[in-house]
């Protein structure tokens, strides 16, 4: 990426849960479609697939590959856009990566959501902001998924 890349998108969200609670809802097929997406296959270990279908905003799927897998700790995989955005972002050097990862804080669990990979310039810029408020609703789903998950 050149010097005047577009900074990570970085959005932490904090669930006073157990980790493995945490973890299976980032990684279980079943639990992704709970909060992230339509459909999700996932082959847990680096190197196989994160493949994510989605409905809304856009339809499309991000069919990525798994490059970190630590249980109960992270996960990252490449991530491909919707197409608004795919000729300009999945195109080389390539996609952008997602990683999450899990630490204890004295509120619960921090989860905290990295998405790299910005060029520069005004339409990186819109692809930024559009996955900026993608993961930021995400997220929160995900907290609210959790929360209710927990209580029956």
């Amino acid at each position: 990426m050149p010097d005047d890349a577009l900074d990570a998108i970085l959005i932490q969200v904090t669930v006073p849960l157990p980790v493995p609670m945490i973890y299976a809802a980032l990684t279980s097929p079943e639990q992704l479609t709970g909060w992230l997406c339509r459909s999700a296959r996932v082959s847990p270990k680096v190197g196989g697939e994160f493949a994510l279908t989605f409905d809304e905003p856009i339809a499309f799927e991000s069919a990525g590959k798994v490059e970190r897998w630590t249980p109960d700790v992270d996960v990252g995989f490449t991530w491909l856009a919707p197409p608004p955005f795919a000729g300009l972002m999945n195109s080389p050097p390539g996609p952008g990566d997602v990683y999450v990862r899990l630490q204890e804080s004295p509120e619960g669990i921090d989860i905290t959501l990295e998405h790299t990979g910005w060029g520069s310039g005004d339409a990186w810029e819109e692809a930024r902001s559009w996955h900026f408020h993608f993961w930021e609703d995400r997220l929160q789903r995900l907290k609210d998924y959790l929360i209710k998950t927990a209580s029956g």
